[in-house]
């Protein structure tokens, strides 16, 4: 018994060696001043960096990036949060059930099959090469994170605050503005910043219903990858790295100060 301790420590580490070894082996080369992919580094520089804000291709796919991430984080925070609220208290039935796994579906669905069928729906409405279409696209992934967080969320509310709320003479408006929503806001703000780094990851989608203008960081990544290795995509995964970084930092603080 005295081993066990030890031998689950040695188990985690490992596990954490495996994730992370990859890209502690990677994100150096981001400093790389050399235009190939290889150790030992020759140099240190930072010119691979400023080429993603210099380069006309890499910029644009950021700017893409920030736009479509912050429509798909207000869209899909609207409608998670509309429909954990909707779901919340239900009784276990067979519709609520088919009703919550509709919902999460496409965290399961493979992303080429909806690609697929997004782009024909979308080509009928003609949403396809817009930002809109990407957006929406985007919005369908990430409502079942939302959904998660806030249900979870909610499930923190006691009904019997709210129960007195209303027989003092409040709305249902009013309960929900006051009672509920500053209860279940850091499962929503966690919600948002889940869809948000979604958005931000999202390749394959991307690839069916984006134009060339509706590039976005993660599709020019993928694009430079298929046409011409460069130090640069490793640039551009160290700040999607340490963006995922601040954001969870942020989600672990913007909890605790509301708990």
């Amino acid at each position: 018994m005295k081993w066990l301790p030890l031998i689950k420590l040695l188990f985690a580490s490992l596990v954490v060696v495996f994730l992370l070894g990859p890209l502690v082996a990677v994100l150096p080369l981001s400093l790389t001043d050399s235009v190939f992919l290889n150790y030992p580094i020759p140099g240190y520089s930072t010119r691979w960096f400023r080429e993603l804000v210099t380069a006309e291709s890499w910029r644009l796919s950021i700017v893409n990036s920030l736009l479509i991430g912050a429509g798909t984080t207000a869209l899909a925070t609207l409608l998670g949060t509309l429909a954990a609220l909707g779901l919340r208290g239900r009784r276990a039935s067979l519709l609520i059930s088919t009703l919550r796994t509709v919902f999460l579906l496409p965290m399961v669905v493979p992303a080429v099959v909806l690609g697929v069928g997004m782009q024909l729906m979308f080509s009928r409405y003609g949403l396809t090469n817009t930002y809109l279409g990407v957006i929406i696209a985007h919005t369908v992934v990430a409502v079942p994170f939302v959904l998660v967080n806030v249900s979870s969320a909610l499930q923190g509310v006691d009904i019997q605050l709210e129960r007195a709320a209303a027989s003092l003479g409040a709305s249902p408006a009013v309960v929900l503005r006051s009672v509920t929503f500053p209860i279940a806001l850091p499962g929503i703000i966690s919600g948002a910043l889940f869809a948000f780094a979604t958005s931000l990851d999202e390749v394959v989608l991307t690839l069916f219903v984006a134009g060339p203008n509706q590039r976005t960081l993660a599709r020019q990544m993928f694009a430079t990858i298929r046409e011409n290795i460069s130090p640069a995509i490793v640039s551009a995964a160290a700040v999607f790295i340490v963006g995922t970084i601040v954001l969870s930092l942020a989600m672990l603080a913007i909890r605790r100060r509301m708990t």
